[in-house]
C-alpha cells in the first residue's frame, strides 16, 4: 500500500512538473504578469495634477492635489483666462520631477496624411506608465534629460492606448500634450492617435482605470467620467485626434484596418469623421443598422480591430485594405507581443509590448520597444537605447 501511494504521489509530481511549465510559458505568451507588490509611492498624491475644467469657453480652473493620506488631502485651485495661455505645472512624485505646458485657446483636429520623408518613431500601449514612457524617448534621443525636444523634424507616433490601468494616467496625457508643442518649436511632429481604451475614456467607460482616479475624481467633486470628459481641457483635446493617419506611405492606426475596407469609398479624412463622431457614443449595434458599423464596431473598426492576429486572413486580404489608403505597410499596438515584429510579408507591424509599469512591482518586469522607420530602414527599438534592423 506504502508503494502504491508513492507511485501515485511520483505520477503527480511528474505530472505537475510538465504541465506548470506549459502553464507558466503560456501566460507569458498571452501577456500574463505575477504582481507581488505596489511601490511604496502609490499613495503619494501631493501636487498629482493638473485637473483643468472649462468654466466659460474661454475660462478654465486647474487644480492640483494637496496634501497626503495621514494628514488629509485637499486641492489648490486657479482660474485662469485661456486668452493669456497660461502655464499648468504637471508633478511626477517618484522621482520629484515635473514639466510645465501652456494651455491652449482652442484645439484644431491635425491632418491625416504627411509625406515629408522624415524620420518616424512609434512606441504604443503606454497605459499610464509615464516614466517607461519619458525614459524610453530619452534613450532614444527624441528628448534630452531636460526633456528639450531633439528629434529635430521627425514624427514621433503614439498609436493610442496611453491611458487607463497605470497610476500617472494624468502624466502621460499632458506629457504628450507638452511635447506636441516642444516638437513644433523645432519642426517635428507628435501624432497621438486615438485606441480603444481613449474611446473608452470619452465613452464614460471607466472600468479600467487605476482605483486612483476614483479618489482623485471625488476630491475634485466629481465622477471619474468628468476627468477626460466634454468640460475637462483633457477631454477636449482627446476630441481632436485622430483614429488613423497616414505618414510617408506608413498606416498608423490602433488596432488595424478590416479586410472590408477594401471596397470602401471613403477616404482618410473621411473615416477619421465618421470614427470622431462616436468619441462620445459607446456604439451598440442598432437594429436597423448602420452604414458606419463597420468603423465604430468593437470588432471591426479601427481602434478595436485585432484580425491579423486572430483571425485566418489571407495575404492579398491585408494587402488590398492597405491599397485602399495608399500604404505601404500599417502599424499596429493593441494585440500584445512578445517584442516589435513584422506579419504578412511586413504588411504588418505591431509594436505593443509590456511595458514596466510605474507603480506596480510585477514578474516578468517587462521591457519597452518602439519602431523607428528611416526612409526604407526599419529598426526595433530596446529599452536600453539600442536598436536592431527588423526588415
Amino acid at each position: 500500500m506504502k508503494a502504491r501511494i508513492l507511485r501515485y504521489l511520483k505520477h503527480i509530481f511528474l505530472t505537475l512538473a510538465v504541465i506548470l511549465p506549459c502553464l507558466i510559458l503560456f501566460g507569458l505568451s498571452q501577456g500574463a504578469t505575477a504582481n507581488y507588490g505596489t511601490q511604496q509611492y502609490f499613495m503619494d498624491w501631493h501636487n498629482d495634477g493638473p485637473y483643468v475644467f472649462y468654466e466659460t469657453d474661454s475660462t478654465v480652473s486647474i487644480h492640483h492635489v494637496q496634501g497626503n493620506r495621514d494628514d488629509g488631502f485637499e486641492l489648490k485651485t486657479e482660474t485662469h483666462s485661456l486668452i493669456g495661455a497660461p502655464i499648468a505645472s504637471t508633478f511626477y512624485n517618484p522621482d520629484s520631477s515635473q514639466f510645465e505646458v501652456s494651455l491652449a485657446a482652442q484645439f484644431t483636429t491635425p491632418p491625416a496624411v504627411y509625406n515629408d520623408g522624415s524620420s518616424i518613431l512609434a512606441i504604443s500601449d503606454i497605459e499610464g506608465n509615464y516614466r517607461a514612457f519619458r525614459d524610453f524617448l530619452i534613450h532614444h534621443s527624441v528628448i534630452d534629460t531636460n526633456l528639450k525636444w531633439t528629434f529635430g523634424n521627425g514624427h514621433l507616433v503614439l498609436p493610442g492606448d496611453f491611458v487607463d490601468r497605470g497610476a500617472y494616467v494624468t502624466q502621460v496625457l499632458w506629457f504628450i500634450h507638452y511635447l506636441e508643442q516642444a516638437a513644433r518649436q523645432h519642426g517635428g511632429q507628435v501624432h497621438f492617435i486615438i485606441g480603444n481604451h481613449e474611446l473608452k475614456a470619452m465613452h464614460g467607460n471607466t472600468g479600467s482605470a487605476s482605483e486612483k482616479y476614483t479618489y482623485i475624481a471625488s476630491f475634485l467633486n466629481r465622477q471619474q467620467h468628468d476627468l477626460t470628459g466634454p468640460d475637462s481641457y483633457i477631454g477636449r483635446w482627446l476630441e481632436s485626434k485622430n483614429a488613423l493617419e497616414r505618414i510617408n506611405g506608413h498606416l498608423f492606426v490602433h488596432g488595424g484596418i478590416h479586410p472590408d475596407f477594401a471596397e470602401s469609398e471613403l477616404s482618410i479624412g473621411e473615416v477619421n469623421t465618421i470614427i470622431r463622431s462616436g468619441y462620445r457614443r459607446a456604439y451598440f449595434p442598432r437594429a436597423e443598422g448602420d452604414e458606419h458599423e463597420l468603423l465604430h464596431s468593437g470588432r471591426t473598426g479601427p481602434c478595436w480591430y485585432r484580425g491579423y492576429f486572430k483571425e485566418n486572413l489571407e495575404q492579398e486580404q491585408v494587402t488590398a485594405a492597405l491599397d485602399k489608403f495608399g500604404a505601404k505597410d500599417v502599424i499596429v499596438g493593441h494585440t500584445l507581443q512578445h517584442r516589435v515584429k513584422t506579419h504578412f510579408e511586413g504588411k504588418v507591424i505591431a509594436i505593443d509590448v509590456k511595458h514596466p509599469s510605474d507603480h506596480e512591482m510585477n514578474w516578468p518586469h517587462g521591457a519597452s520597444e518602439g519602431l523607428l522607420i528611416e526612409g526604407a530602414d526599419y529598426y526595433r527599438l530596446r529599452e536600453d537605447g539600442s536598436r536592431k534592423a527588423l526588415k
